[in-house]
């Protein structure tokens, strides 16, 4: 069972590959009435929060807004927030004991502050935009233009664009994430728009503010993983989602390998929380294609733990297989052997080369370079069944409560 997993994924890899290289048509031209209200969640974010507000504020068009929502930090987060000097910059303070409930509890407060305050003019819902990213994200110049002409399909509920790591250079652990996040951008993101499945990460969304209001007073969830979780029911709502691959965010990776951990075991908890969604998935009038990838998708924590559980026994078959023939030449142990190593490399490496192939493609290096980080990255794919553990002995002893990720400070450009 665990190795038809195992071939089922690499076959699910190759077939979103081959369809995220198909062509897509252009959006169409941007509406002239969209207002962008950019809601950047805040809990003790003073390394990097001048810097985020520095890069947005000139992007922003005539009405665009940008509303911080400090979620009961005791760092100077709303003392920068309020220094920042430009009128366009808004600041909800959240104190204890409603502040820090976790990131969907603090947008569902902006949301509920948009809807009553004067910020947006009086807008219909259908013509605003939230615009959620974290306290660290750097957004492209050309982004809220490229946006804007998805929103002119009025079914459109989301936009989710691409992330990249603008420290990727710092170790091989943030190059690694750099890679991840345009492999889970450039071959499922894009195979996803062809199928209607596409989902939402927590930076770089781009949600209707009518969408959200359909799901009701309090849109996003309690969940860990309060994007995803999002992305599944708005289109289980009716919404579409789409994703825009010209344009990105950027944002800092993480730098050391326990806080990279402790990171990933709060979205792997995050997912196997959103894998209640799956009956209302197989009851929804989603279409066939759509509602399988879902599934699968929302599926994948079981495919995490259970791929080891396949490679291992095959590994372990061929290293007692050589021990047991010590004198055995070499040449002659891959001739009886060489089968067994090939589909060993083909399960551990097979998806190396279409990774490397789009990371190239994304001009982040030469292909030679990208193919050796790429052998590198199936290796550090690994680390997330030690993060799956973690966070199923969270489950396990019901515990929900993360303490955020500490950013880095950097310089205001």
């Amino acid at each position: 069972m665990a190795r038809f997993v195992v071939l089922l994924s690499l076959a699910y890899v190759a077939y979103l590959f081959v369809l995220s290289r198909r062509q897509r048509p252009n959006p169409l031209p941007a509406p002239a009435d969209l207002l962008f209200a950019f809601v950047i969640p805040c809990l003790n974010e003073e390394a990097v929060i001048s810097a985020t507000l520095d890069n947005l504020v000139p992007l922003l068009g005539d009405d665009d807004l940008v509303l911080v929502v400090d979620d009961g930090s005791d760092d100077r987060t709303p003392e920068l927030v309020r220094a920042h000097g430009s009128s366009r910059v808004h600041l909800l303070r959240r104190e204890l004991p409603d502040a820090r409930q976790g990131k969907g509890e603090a947008l569902n407060a902006a949301i509920r502050h948009l809807r009553t305050s004067p910020l947006v003019g009086g807008r219909s819902p259908s013509d605003i935009v939230v615009a959620v990213f974290d306290a660290d994200g750097r957004l492209a110049p050309e982004a809220v233009h490229a946006v804007a002409g998805y929103f002119r399909d009025p079914r459109m509920g989301a936009v989710q664009i691409g992330v990249e790591m603008r420290n990727a250079g710092t170790n091989l652990l943030a190059r690694l994430q750099d890679m991840e996040f345009t492999v889970f951008t450039e071959v499922f993101q894009r195979a996803r728009q062809l199928i209607g499945s596409v989902g939402l990460g927590g930076n770089g969304q781009f949600v209707r503010l009518s969408a959200l209001e359909s799901l009701g007073d309090a849109p996003w969830t309690t969940c860990l993983t309060e994007d995803l979780d999002l992305g599944v029911r708005l289109l289980l709502a009716g919404w579409r989602n789409s994703y825009c691959p010209s344009v990105c965010v950027d944002q800092q990776a993480v730098t050391e390998v326990p806080r990279w951990l402790h990171q990933r075991a709060r979205w792997f908890q995050g997912h196997v929380q959103c894998l209640r969604l799956i009956p209302a998935i197989l009851r929804s009038p989603i279409r066939a294609r759509s509602a399988s990838d879902l599934v699968w998708y929302l599926m994948l924590p079981v495919a995490v733990l259970l791929i080891p559980i396949a490679v291992l026994p095959l590994t372990i078959a061929m290293v007692l297989e050589a021990v047991a023939s010590p004198g055995q030449a070499a040449s002659l142990f891959l001739a009886d052997h060489g089968l067994l190593l090939a589909l060993a490399y083909l399960l551990c490496f097979g998806p190396a080369y279409p990774y490397a192939f789009v990371y190239w493609l994304r001009g982040r290096m030469g292909f030679g370079r990208a193919l050796v980080l790429a052998h590198a990255f199936e290796l550090y794919s690994h680390l997330w069944l030690i993060a799956g553990w973690m966070a199923l002995i969270r489950v396990l002893r019901r515990k929900r409560g993360w303490a955020k990720t500490a950013r880095i400070a950097e310089a205001r450009p």
